[in-house]
């Protein structure tokens, strides 16, 4: 008699905290621009738009090649795929340390969104193959914790590399992407020989175990669409086309929130390291939201509300960070928005798996989290672009506000779409 309880813990166990440190490498190699643009900028010449102009290319060339990286997952098995994703992107955030033009720090963002694409989406569909469709918002809650845990530490940390300014002659920012690129290319290594592709090919899993969780989720796939098994067709989907929409205002708050986060703090007047760590705590907030906020929704039967409530704080406490003076005030409507922002994503991700199996849950996550990742090319453009315009640091944070309203908006007709959906195949059934 298999147990439920003791099956899912098992496969938590030894999937999450692995397929987190992998996501915590990689966020802190996409955002450690954020600290390194601090002295780079100068050191290049370049005006703050040009710079975020080159960081935003990571966003083109993830929208590129993140579809076709993820059906290849499901060609080549999640162990050699992650793989050759978590070393090329660790060997391009080594290059980016010898940096010496616009033009090669632009060719190597592209390059890394590049290599990175199909990461993400790619560990949403090993969730839709590896737990029950109850846990899956909990299991992208507990996934996404260490983006939050990799901006805490990346925070201190990139401070403190951009402090070890001309040790060996190397630059502080040099030092940024040296530190954070060369655990990627050891962790990607190690994949290899740790991550199993399928529950059918675990060796920590027992047969009757195997069954059993092999028939949990065929039933519950059972109702869905047969042309959802086609993986390209998936793309033309008419919700999957909408949820790329709804999408696309989560990333742009919280890229454009993080990139911008440490220009803020450094506007109080405080050195790079105080800097790093001051920027921890939103991060935590974001850690206890992305917890919380999941484990409650998987107990509830509408899930809508617990992606659009924080979606709407987050919104007002961006736009109230911009209408007060007070950095303290300023800092802790920021820090309250950040949780916003991020606490509703897992539960959303739950939402393509109630109309998305096989190939086509690979190909529809995929343009769903390419297309609304093209919200950090935005923000990471728009937002120093208004900072020119205006002056101001805290400015952009009126548009971070009002995309993410738009977004919360959009979410509550995608679940109306989904529920209508469902209730005609139920219906037919």
């Amino acid at each position: 008699m298999v147990s439920e309880k003791a099956l899912i813990s098992k496969i938590t166990w030894r999937l999450m905290p692995f397929l987190g440190l992998l996501y915590l490498i990689a966020y802190i190699d996409r955002q450690n621009v954020s600290y390194a643009k601090l002295q780079m900028v100068g050191d290049l010449g370049l005006s703050e738009y040009a710079y975020g102009l080159g960081a935003s290319l990571f966003f083109i060339g993830y929208f590129i090649f993140e579809v076709p990286s993820n059906l290849l997952l499901t060609r080549f098995g999640a162990s050699r795929w992650f793989a050759r994703i978590i070393i090329s992107w660790g060997l391009v955030t080594i290059a980016l340390a010898f940096t010496s033009s616009q033009t090669m720090f632009y060719i190597l963002r592209f390059l890394l969104g590049a290599c990175e694409a199909g990461f993400f989406p790619g560990v949403l569909y090993l969730l839709t193959i590896w737990f029950p469709r109850d846990y899956r918002g909990r299991m992208v809650g507990l996934f996404m914790i260490f983006s939050a845990l990799a901006n805490a530490i990346g925070a201190p940390l990139g401070g403190m590399l951009l402090d070890l300014d001309g040790l060996m002659g190397l630059a502080g920012w040099e030092w940024v992407f040296l530190a954070t690129g060369v655990p990627a290319v050891i962790a990607g290594i190690f994949t290899i020989f740790y991550l199993d592709d399928t529950p059918e090919k675990a060796k920590f899993l027992t047969q009757d175990e195997k069954d059993w969780l092999n028939k949990k989720i065929a039933s519950e796939n059972s109702n869905m669409e047969e042309h959802a098994e086609n993986g390209f067709r998936a793309l033309i989907n008419k919700q999957v086309l909408f949820m790329s929409l709804c999408f696309v205002g989560f990333p742009l708050a919280a890229y454009g929130l993080s990139y911008w986060l440490p220009t803020i703090v450094k506007s109080f007047g405080v050195s790079n390291t105080t800097n790093g760590f001051i920027n921890i705590i939103p991060w935590i907030g974001v850690a206890i939201a992305l917890y919380a906020i999941p484990a409650a929704a998987d107990r509830a039967q509408n899930k809508i509300p617990f992606i659009v409530g924080p979606a709407f704080i987050g919104a007002f406490c961006l736009l109230m960070s911009a209408l007060v003076t007070a950095p303290v005030v300023q800092f802790t409507f920021l820090c309250i928005a950040a949780a916003g922002i991020f606490a509703g994503q897992p539960v959303f991700w739950s939402l393509p798996g109630r109309f998305l199996r096989g190939a086509g849950a690979a190909a529809g996550l995929a343009a769903i989290n390419s297309v609304g990742n093209l919200g950090g090319f935005v923000a990471q453009n728009v937002v120093p672009w208004i900072k020119d315009e205006t002056g101001s640091t805290i400015a952009p944070m009126f548009f971070l506000s009002a995309c993410l309203a738009v977004a919360g908006v959009l979410v509550i007709i995608a679940g109306r779409m989904i529920a209508r959906q469902e209730q005609a195949q139920n219906a037919r059934a």
